[in-house]
């Protein structure tokens, strides 16, 4: 008996672990990046940088057996291309984002991806039509956005236009990726080591076509600028380190607890993250521009609660092409934990 509560103990403390680690990732990684490219001015090197820590963790924690990814075939490669692609483009255009903006106007384009998700599901892969609860939590996600950029006072046309062409990306590649997913089988890991692997090769071309290249070959040649500042370098690595992180504690807290369980704690992470960006600088939005960015998160915990029955199963579950809306909806946590990697939300 002592043997059996020890073992209970010892299970607790690993769950309970796994939770706080992915909650401290997933609410600090936003922040973290805007502090990362607001020392580091070259978003096409940082985010390769995130991409090599990325495909060599997935790499050296397989070779020591401590997960499973799928091995790089070229000719599997070739068919994810073009995920990659969208990928590449979606987290560089978030960087860019994070760049000129500050945390919650990233939080509030990045909860604008349900709606548009669910508009290109519904035309684009013939999905049946929301529910009425999920429309209104879709319309509440909507109006907390507009309100949020009617009233941001640095509101800055090169921003927005980085923030439409992010959330043009991540809903394009969140929409396409399901089809990955069900088609390609690749397991979770395999998924991130091929996205971050051929973001890798592409990063060079990008750094070319925008001449950032020229930017930072100036700074090594001269030995100045803030390549070698001690502070970029330990926001550069703490941006890298939790990009790998949350990617290890979010699958991992995903097995471990409920889908419910881990909506919350996703829903939670974002009230921190808002928190923690108003607590420690002064990058954020003004009060009225806070209340309409939580009417924003309060439309996703909507959202959540209406595709999400008890259990954290979808409700009404409904037969299609040999798959249960419960397996959908497994699909769309891994591609969440995917790109919330990197973004952190």
């Amino acid at each position: 008996m002592p043997a059996l509560k020890l073992e209970i103990a010892k299970q607790h403390y690993a769950t309970s672990s796994l939770v706080i680690g992915y909650a401290l990732c997933s609410s600090l990684l936003a922040v973290i990046n805007k502090f990362a490219i607001t020392k580091f001015n070259y978003p096409g090197l940082l985010t390769a940088l995130q991409y090599l820590t990325s495909a060599l963790g997935v790499w050296v924690l397989g070779k020591f057996g401590l997960l499973h990814y799928d091995p790089f075939v070229f000719k599997t490669a070739k068919k994810f291309m073009p995920a990659a692609v969208v990928f590449y483009l979606a987290i560089f255009a978030n960087t860019n984002l994070l760049r000129h903006a500050n945390v919650d106007t990233f939080i509030v384009f990045r909860s604008l991806t349900p709606f548009l998700v669910a508009v290109a599901d519904t035309f684009f892969r013939k999905q049946p039509c929301p529910s009425k609860l999920t429309f209104l939590a879709l319309l509440t996600i909507l109006g907390g956005a507009v309100g949020y950029v009617a009233t941001d006072y640095g509101f800055s046309l090169k921003a927005y236009s980085w923030a439409l062409v992010y959330l043009v990306m991540i809903t394009t590649e969140m929409v396409y990726i399901k089809h990955m997913v069900t088609n390609l089988g690749l397991n979770t890991w395999g998924f991130v080591y091929y996205n971050n692997l051929l973001s890798l090769m592409m990063a060079p071309l990008f750094w070319i076509a925008t001449g950032e290249y020229t930017e930072v070959f100036s700074a090594i040649g001269s030995n100045s600028g803030n390549l070698f500042d001690p502070v970029a370098f330990s926001a550069v690595s703490l941006s890298c380190v939790f990009g790998l992180l949350i990617s290890f504690f979010g699958f991992a807290a995903r097995k471990a607890i409920s889908a419910t369980a881990f909506t919350v704690t996703g829903v939670v992470n974002k009230f921190l993250t808002v928190a923690i960006n108003v607590t420690i600088w002064d990058k954020h939005a003004t009060p009225v521009g806070l209340l309409c960015l939580l009417v924003t998160l309060v439309g996703g915990v909507l959202y959540q609660q209406s595709v999400t029955g008890v259990g954290g199963v979808p409700s009404q579950p409904k037969q299609v092409e040999g798959k249960t809306d419960g397996d959908k909806f497994e699909e769309e946590d891994e591609v969440k934990g995917i790109y919330g990697k990197v973004t952190g939300v």
